[in-house]
């Protein structure tokens, strides 16, 4: 079966192999050899070996001396790869790894917001207020919630200038466009303003144990939603 991949043949492999990996194709079956996988996709070796290595890159496949390409266990995926997460999301059971993302959230978003406090550049301080105002906007249906959402939080993340949360910017932004669409549907709302509104007023004044509150409230909030029972 020949996928149509558009210009990038190697990405577009590495798409297809990727979300095949992750939600569990092959779970009960061996990863097929560079042959089989020429053969089934239509493409060259060469572009069957860079899609290869990219996914184990992500730590997604692993090679051995004579036993060839093989599915590494879940525990040594980059979780914090946005693909690898982009993919375990469109899992059926994202509901663990949504609150899991959640935990992980409230230990690196509310430092961040406490160090923003303490040390963001009025540049900064402007972005994360664009971010708020991109979201007052999207209430009014003039801009897109998903993307005003994530653009505050990326704001507050780069206005921490600490490199490592910076990192974390692709898996915030890849993860809060299911969490966010998620918690929407249940709260019948899109994310609160006041609550934002606060960790932007807490970090412009400079108070960095009010902005950890506020943040970690916000995020709090969310992972409540997640664990209330549904009707489904």
């Amino acid at each position: 079966m020949q996928h149509a991949f558009g210009r990038n043949l190697t990405y577009g492999l590495h798409e297809v192999l990727g979300r095949a990996i992750v939600v569990g194709d092959y779970a009960d079956r061996p990863f097929p050899n560079e042959a089989d996988i020429v053969r089934e996709h239509g493409v060259s070796r060469s572009v069957t070996r860079e899609a290869v290595k990219m996914l184990a890159a992500k730590g997604l496949l692993g090679a051995r001396p004579k036993q060839g390409t093989f599915v590494r266990p879940q525990d040594a995926w980059n979780l914090l790869d946005p693909d690898v997460l982009r993919w375990l999301l469109e899992r059926e059971a994202s509901i663990d790894l949504l609150r899991h993302f959640n935990e992980l959230r409230i230990g690196v978003e509310p430092e961040a917001a406490a160090l923003a406090a303490r040390g963001a550049t009025a540049e900064q301080q402007q972005a994360i207020s664009a971010g708020l105002a991109q979201m007052v906007a999207a209430e009014r249906g003039e801009d897109d919630t998903l993307d005003a959402d994530i653009a505050f939080h990326v704001a507050v993340l780069r206005a921490s200038n600490n490199p490592f949360f910076l990192q974390f910017r692709e898996m915030v932004s890849t993860a809060l466009r299911t969490s966010i669409r998620f918690t929407n549907r249940i709260a019948g709302r899109s994310a609160s303003i006041a609550e934002h509104t606060a960790v932007r007023d807490a970090i412009l004044a400079g108070d960095a144990a009010a902005a950890h509150e506020t943040m970690r409230g916000l995020i709090v909030n969310v992972l409540t939603l997640i664990e209330q029972p549904r009707a489904d």
